[in-house]
């Protein structure tokens, strides 16, 4: 097993970066790297103290730092120090550069609109955590996207997952002796997706979670005959109130939030078309 220090500076939240470091790794086998995240790197003083930590732990540095000063001083230390560094936006930026015909530009509203953007995810991660599991349902027409599936679809982790990119996210368990609540069909600002999966491994899931809290596995909550029924209710559900439709049963939560967010976009822009006729 390799050990490796990564270094990840970043002016913003650093979230690129955690993608593309994500990304990278999954490339390579018996690897153990140890990451030292700094977001929110603006400062020369905050600079020095990060590079006294990189001395400590050397390895290899990523950054996506915009400011000049700030880029040549870390460039000059990891120089000095021997150590590989890297700014994986550059090339990307160098093509646009040639295609475009422009040089790239530090516009003076930057890093306010990174700041817009960093605290606009923090108001989705409350509002999110706040409406979890059919909570806060006045407050429902405030959300972007409402997740609606039935238990153990994934709709807790997907919903924290979309918050993090910036989507107020509320979900909502379906139980067909407690139907949601009348609310629910009314909403007309969210996006309302609906988290599907196959009965048989709903059933695999659910015991594996009643196993993993050290209860009997056999229950009504893993009958195959009542989780047929419940899915067969939440899908009947889905369909006459025509929203789009996830199936969870083999994909991850990253996939199926990448799935929702096109869902969304495409959402925006056809009601921008519509605004502009």
């Amino acid at each position: 097993m390799t050990r490796l220090h990564l270094h990840l500076l970043s002016d913003s939240t650093g979230e690129t970066l955690e993608n593309i470091v994500r990304a990278v790794i999954a490339q390579f086998e018996d690897v153990e790297a140890v990451r030292h995240f700094w977001p929110m790197v603006r400062s020369e003083d905050h600079l020095q103290r990060i590079l006294g930590e990189i001395s400590n732990n050397p390895g290899l540095v990523l950054f996506t730092l915009f400011n000049p000063v700030l880029r040549r001083k870390l460039e000059h230390q990891c120089r000095a120090l021997g150590l590989p560094h890297v700014a994986p936006l550059d090339s990307v930026t160098d093509a646009l550069s040639n295609i475009l015909g422009q040089e790239t530009r530090n516009r003076p509203g930057r890093k306010h609109i990174l700041d817009e953007a960093y605290f606009a995810r923090i108001e989705a991660i409350q509002y999110t955590i706040a409406h979890d599991d059919g909570v806060g349902e006045e407050n429902w027409e405030d959300a972007d996207i409402i997740l609606v599936g039935v238990s153990r679809t994934s709709k807790t982790p997907t919903s924290i997952y979309l918050a993090n990119r910036g989507y107020k996210t509320a979900n909502i368990p379906v139980v067909p002796e407690s139907p949601p609540p009348d609310r629910l069909y009314r909403l007309k600002h969210p996006m309302i997706v609906g988290l599907m999966i196959n009965p048989d491994r709903l059933v695999q899931i659910r015991r594996n979670r009643l196993l993993s809290l050290n209860q009997a596995p056999e229950t009504a909550y893993v009958d195959i005959d009542r989780v047929q029924q419940e899915v067969g209710f939440a899908r009947r559900m889905i369909a006459d109130h025509d929203w789009p439709m996830i199936d969870m049963s083999r994909r991850s939560i990253e996939e199926a939030a990448a799935a929702i967010i096109n869902l969304f976009n495409h959402r925006v822009m056809g009601q921008a078309t519509v605004g502009d006729e």
